[in-house]
């Protein structure tokens, strides 16, 4: 009987081998579950994650949309638009240079669902209602066309968008 696994600690590309007779009743097993396996390689990549400058202010349960998107502002491909909530608290979504309304609503809902998951707050928000409800301003013009670049409302890396309450029309 032979065990094949990956060596704790060494590269995923050794592996370690535990044989055991017949006559042996006790059995030395290096295989790793699923689960410790997972949490180990979580645990060395949030290490290098940490040590990396160009990703070291990212949280430790980095997706890789998030580590894609830090890339893609560190080559000039994105840009980050401030986004002022009702209660005056700014989100920093990341977008592409040549993004739409559209792609920056998907880019809020993405930057909330990640911090709630984070915070343990609840996951599920409307955002059929939310857009139904609120506008995104930027330089006293409505971001109405979802088709629309942001380029064209003069949107560059670092602006701040408002939402704002949608007042009821009659």
């Amino acid at each position: 009987h032979v065990a094949t696994s990956m060596s704790k600690g060494g590269n995923p590309s050794q592996s370690a081998t535990t044989s055991t007779s017949k006559g042996d009743n006790s059995s030395e097993d290096d295989s790793l579950t699923h689960i410790e396996a997972m949490n180990m390689v979580r645990s060395q990549l949030a290490q290098i994650i940490k040590s990396d400058p160009l990703l070291c202010d990212l949280p430790p349960e980095i997706t890789l949309d998030e580590i894609n998107s830090q890339i893609a502002l560190e080559y000039g491909q994105a840009m980050v638009v401030n986004v002022r909530r009702a209660d005056d608290k700014v989100l920093s979504v990341v977008v592409t240079q040549n993004a739409t309304v559209l792609d920056l609503k998907h880019a809020i809902k993405r930057h909330f669902l990640l911090k709630q998951t984070r915070e343990g707050g609840p996951t599920y928000l409307s955002w059929r209602y939310v857009w139904r409800r609120y506008w995104l301003y930027f330089d006293g013009q409505k971001l109405t066309e979802d088709n629309r670049k942001l380029r064209e409302y003069n949107i560059r890396n670092k602006d701040e968008v408002t939402f704002v309450k949608r007042l009821r029309q009659k």
